[in-house]
């Protein structure tokens, strides 16, 4: 039966998809197809309830056996129930996770569900508008949660569920702002962690994938200030729990 090595669990709009593409052009890296959808098997519950050989062989059959074999599932990051359910059936998996700023990663949010046709009211009103509606949630959107805009950059309360079941050095924590900054640098890290041969080369040409941003938009300076406010607490637990090695926004 064979599992993943490892998995990238998060966090939304932050650049998952880009990790995945840079991992499939590796020779020694197996990446679960295809990548949408994401087989979600640790957080649905119809889809766990099948068992580990269902996920084994609708997930990770083709892998070689050289291969290191990994799937990506953005939602896990913010699921307990699917860090539990990892730490039980793959205590030594490695876990992958990749940071945004929040007050930009909200907003990509935002843009994302506008896109999507699933939106219409203005940022601010969505804003305060998202304790109802996570609340008051159709079934249909239960693991999508398209309106958790602010909820989903507490980044401090969503990776303590992992910190607490996993040892340090099986979790990998990237930051977006490196795709575009030093985008090399970041694959040679992450080829590292897995134990693969670094390939920076292999990010020449990824470019942008899955925007949700266009030109023009912008966060309204006013704005980002209120929730780079609201966010002051987490980002202090997450510099605490991160150490200085990990420089925050």
């Amino acid at each position: 039966m064979r599992l993943p090595d490892f998995i990238i669990g998060g966090a939304p709009r932050s650049g998952t998809t880009w990790l995945y593409e840079l991992l499939d052009r590796h020779p020694d890296v197996y990446m679960a197809k295809p990548v949408k959808p994401e087989p979600k098997f640790f957080l649905v519950d119809h889809l766990y309830e099948k068992g580990l050989q269902y996920y084994a062989d609708t997930w990770f059959a083709p892998a070689g056996e050289w291969q290191v074999a990994g799937e990506k599932s953005t939602d896990y990051l913010e699921s307990g129930a699917a860090a539990e359910r990892i730490a039980r059936d793959l205590p030594y998996v490695k876990l992958v996770f990749i940071l945004r700023e929040p007050a930009d990663r909200a907003y990509s949010n935002y843009l994302w569900t506008r896109m999507n046709g699933i939106e219409t009211e203005d940022f601010q009103t969505a804003l305060r508008l998202e304790p109802e509606r996570e609340r008051t949630l159709p079934e249909k959107w239960k693991f999508a949660r398209p309106f958790s805009y602010f909820s989903r950059g507490l980044y401090a309360d969503l990776l303590q569920e992992y910190v607490k079941r996993f040892r340090r050095e099986q979790i990998l924590i990237l930051r977006f702002e490196d795709i575009e900054e030093r985008p090399s640098v970041l694959a040679v890290k992450l080829h590292r962690f897995l134990g693969v041969d670094p390939r920076p080369d292999d990010v020449d040409g990824l470019g942008v994938i899955n925007p949700s941003e266009t030109r023009g938009d912008t966060l309204d300076p006013q704005t980002r200030r209120a929730l780079m406010a609201r966010y002051a607490e987490s980002n202090r637990r997450l510099a605490a729990m991160l150490g200085p090695e990990y420089p925050l926004w």
